[in-house]
């Protein structure tokens, strides 16, 4: 996606750690323009794929998955981070490490909101080494849920998150592609 890759060259940079930071734009402060332009290119690419619900973790994913849902016309359905006295008791859970906050979350899903036999497209920010899109598979798997594809806004294509999904033979579309980080230079393939 031509504009999401201008507007990454002209607002992102490469912090410490190979960490991208798009945070004016995309997972702090919010364009909803360009949202909306990534919201229609993930219909374009999942056209084909009959799609129940979207499936996201929060709290970066909420407005892309939101935003993407509309063209859809499904619901979105986001994995929790933390607990909390108002989800429900019934959840499908999974461990997630996240690099940028080097720790490890158990996310969990309501299991009122994931039906088996759904199909579900799962939407992220950004995917590395792949630990967050696992971490929805699973808990797609323990639904008995159909994992129809996965729609990332930025991968990372020089870590190995990317490949081991394709590796499952699940349908992967990212928008960005980074094959390398250089100098503070982003090179997409």
């Amino acid at each position: 996606m031509e504009l999401l890759k201008q507007r990454i060259q002209k607002d992102g940079s490469v912090a410490d750690g190979n960490i991208i930071k798009v945070d004016s734009f995309l997972n702090h402060q919010i364009d909803v323009s360009l949202l909306n332009e990534i919201g229609k290119e993930f219909k374009r690419r999942f056209a084909s794929e009959k799609i129940d619900k979207i499936l996201t973790i929060e709290a970066s994913g909420i407005a892309i998955a939101v935003i993407a849902a509309q063209y859809f016309q499904v619901p979105v359905v986001f994995a929790k981070k933390s607990e909390s006295k108002n989800l429900d008791v019934e959840t499908y859970e999974s461990n997630v490490y996240s690099y940028t906050k080097g720790k490890i979350y158990t996310i969990r899903v309501s299991k009122k909101y994931l039906k088996e036999g759904e199909n579900i497209l799962i939407i992220d920010d950004f995917l590395a080494n792949g630990k967050a899109a696992q971490g929805l598979l699973d808990i797609l798997k323990k639904a008995k849920c159909n994992p129809v594809g996965i729609g990332i806004v930025i991968e990372k294509g020089f870590q190995n998150g990317g490949k081991e999904i394709r590796n499952q033979n699940i349908k992967l579309e990212s928008l960005a592609i980074i094959e390398e980080m250089n100098n503070g230079k982003i090179i997409f393939q």
